[in-house]
């Protein structure tokens, strides 16, 4: 079972960073998203679960289980889902002022070579 475990979350860490290194945003909210899920398997993990334990220690209980595994995956939980919507409004920002959706802003027909036109605050190319 630890093996099956450690493989989906490595798979899971291998994909968000392919997913990171694309060029274009919505694949980078994608890998950030399957990043943050193998970090709460990982923390989950680490918790070595235990099936039928009360969470909180009792003078006739055999054994307890480890809330604080479970503390971890549930904040990290709420932080990814922010950093989600930050990201999400990040690129939705970037898509309004540049017209696509490349991380870098650059256009997609190979002007790599050409700069960036600079656009006002209303989003108009400036001369």
């Amino acid at each position: 079972m630890e093996a099956l475990l450690a493989g989906i979350i490595a798979s899971l860490t291998g994909c968000g960073v392919y997913l990171l290194l694309r060029a274009y945003t919505f694949p980078v909210v994608l890998g950030l998203t399957l990043l943050s899920y193998a970090v709460n398997l990982f923390l989950f993990a680490t918790g070595r679960l235990t099936v039928g334990q009360p969470a909180v220690i009792s003078a006739d209980a055999p054994g307890y289980a480890d809330p604080l595994p479970q503390a971890l995956v549930l904040t990290a939980i709420v932080i990814a889902f922010g950093m989600t919507a930050f990201v999400i409004m990040l690129a939705l920002k970037a898509r309004a002022a540049l017209g696509n959706d490349h991380v870098d802003g650059r256009p997609d027909d190979g002007g790599a070579d050409r700069p960036l036109p600079h656009r006002d605050h209303a989003g108009k190319e400036e001369a």
